[in-house]
């Protein structure tokens, strides 16, 4: 059928029936959709939306369009964890060695950035040598022996989806909820997952900036995956203020391992487990092991994931995964002699002294866009070495001229740039006034499938 007639029926507020969705997903993937056209179609359903069975018809139709995984014989559950997409998210870094570490296995499929948020993909393309696209016998091969393995998303693996992906993150149809549903799922679907757990980001800084979106997300995520057979909770969790102390690719990476390892002994700076990067990684984790078995209640699984934080296991998996996929194999030992720095580092100074009380997120992340850390357009190149460090907390007081960040950037110019859209980003009020921190966990979605 032809493309422009399927265009028109969503233009005009109409439901697609299967074999129209079919004939897009098909359209995508053989190159007889042209970009124009996939951008149309994008525009009209985050335009007109679309209905559950719509959703549930473009999620298996791009799941089907290319490898389906399979983990026969896996001594353990098959788990995975996604984010909505966040400014400063880097708990798939943390979580999927910490789940392994605990008795599941996380094959986990990761994507590039989005719009302003950073994706786990990038991150892991910092460190020297690491593959993203290992091939299906190696990548069976670590899940099963390493017990993780977190990689982009393969050529065969939802390659409509792949398209899709790149041409909504350039034409301002990223909100989407049905859209976002079908695109997360697709994948999750296709790699062969009996349980996951989803961190809907809620706030100033995540594509669902409202309470009401959120809830509509975390529902119509929870409601499709459980309908196609894959138990799957959401929680959503805060993006009013960048989660943790450091965003941009090679920065969040070492933020990472010094989560893992516990480092705090890196000179001028506040380098232990920041609280709310903590409590996140913490709740989502024993969402994922009770869904798995591997734990009676969440009370018991946080207890069990401290305890492979604290011993050293789960740095130990993130290690062994590294090496496997062909990294370096003392990246924790000594992850400055590996991760990219960018030449110049300046710090961002608090115009005045007072409580820092509110963050606007998202120009936060765009500020790293535009230092090179993110895409404007689909197939930029990246400059990993680029973002902010040392971010200072809400909540937290500051002197005047006391940095809220530090810039690392490939130029002075830039830095100048990023310096007064952080400032401009940033609220701060005279100590004493009032001020009410968010929980960083809001809520668990009604829709729970336990």
């Amino acid at each position: 059928m032809l493309a422009q007639e399927i265009i028109r029926v969503k233009r005009d507020g109409y439901a697609l029936s299967v074999d129209q969705v079919q004939d897009f997903v098909k359209g995508l993937v053989d190159g007889s959709w042209s970009e124009g056209q996939v951008a149309a179609l994008a525009m009209a359903i985050f335009l007109r939306g679309m209905g559950r069975d719509e959703c549930v018809a473009l999620t298996h139709a791009m799941m089907h369009s290319g490898r389906v995984m399979t983990w026969s014989n896996m001594p353990g559950p098959v788990l995975d964890k996604h984010s909505s997409g966040g400014v400063g998210d880097k708990v798939s870094l943390m979580l999927a060695p910490m789940i392994a570490a605990c008795g599941g296995y996380v094959p986990m499929i990761s994507g590039r950035g989005l719009g302003h948020t950073g994706g786990t993909c990038d991150k892991l393309e910092a460190i020297p040598g690491y593959t993203t696209t290992p091939p299906p016998e190696l990548l069976d091969q670590i899940v099963r022996t390493v017990g993780c393995a977190i990689i982009g998303q393969t050529s065969d693996l939802a390659p409509a989806d792949r398209r899709f992906y790149a041409t909504r993150d350039v034409t301002a149809t990223v909100e989407s909820v049905p859209l976002i549903t079908a695109s997360i799922l697709s994948k999750k679907l296709a790699a062969g997952l009996q349980g996951l757990v989803m961190d809907v980001k809620c706030g100033n800084g995540a594509f669902a900036d409202s309470r009401a979106m959120a809830d509509e997300l975390a529902n119509s995520i929870v409601a499709v995956a459980n309908g196609s057979g894959l138990k799957t909770t959401a929680l959503i969790t805060d993006m009013n203020q960048v989660l943790g102390r450091e965003v941009g690719n090679a920065l969040e990476v070492a933020e990472a391992i010094r989560y893992l390892t516990g480092d705090s002994s890196v000179a001028g700076r506040n380098t232990g487990r920041e609280a709310r990067l903590h409590e996140v990684t913490l709740a989502l984790g024993a969402e994922l092991l009770v869904l798995g078995g591997l734990a009676a209640n969440t009370t018991a699984a946080r207890a069990q994931l401290q305890v492979v934080l604290d011993s050293g296991a789960a740095a130990e998996r993130f290690a062994r995964m590294v090496s496997a996929l062909g990294g370096p194999a003392d990246l924790l030992e000594r992850p400055a002699a590996y991760l990219p720095a960018a030449p110049v580092v300046l710090p961002v100074l608090a115009p005045r002294s007072g409580v820092l009380t509110a963050m606007q997120t998202r120009d936060i992340g765009l500020a790293v866009v535009e230092l090179g850390g993110g895409r404007r357009k689909a197939g930029d190149a990246l400059d990993l070495r680029v973002g902010l460090s040392q971010m200072r907390q809400l909540g937290e007081h500051l002197e005047a001229g006391e940095p809220i960040a530090w810039v690392h950037a490939a130029d002075r110019a830039s830095v100048v740039r990023a310096a007064a859209q952080l400032q401009a980003a940033c609220t701060i009020t005279e100590a004493g006034s009032p001020w009410s921190a968010t929980p960083c966990v809001m809520a668990s979605t009604a829709a729970d499938s336990r």
